[in-house]
């Protein structure tokens, strides 16, 4: 009898060798899955994320262009009239120099008349 069940229990071992190779075939495939599911999940995730900090860095990237393209405008409003007031003040220099140098020779025209 005892060689019986031997035989039977080698008998159902070799023909039903899979069943536990299915199982863990399967909790393998499942675990697979797993990691493969978590990583889409956390690509996903990473993609969203990298998108929203690429609209910031571009809505900020904006404000600060814009911001110095006004105080470009505004300093070279200022520039252009500082220059406008240097020019200014060299062609009142100028009429004024004129001004003294014609005076200079009246007064010697003058000077060499009166004798």
């Amino acid at each position: 009898m005892r060689a019986m069940v031997i035989a039977l229990v080698m008998a159902l071992s070799l023909a039903f060798p899979c069943w536990a190779d299915d199982a863990f075939k399967e909790g393998a495939q499942n675990v697979g899955q797993g990691f493969k599911q978590m990583g889409e999940d956390t690509g996903q995730a990473i993609k969203k994320g990298g998108k929203e900090v690429g609209k910031a860095f571009k809505k900020g990237g904006t404000e600060v262009g814009q911001g110095l393209s006004k105080m470009g405008k505004h300093t070279g409003q200022q520039a252009k009239e500082t220059g406008k007031s240097i020019g200014e003040w060299f062609k009142d220099m100028g009429k004024k120099t004129g001004e003294a140098f014609k005076q200079v020779g009246r007064d010697i025209r003058e000077l060499f008349r009166s004798d």
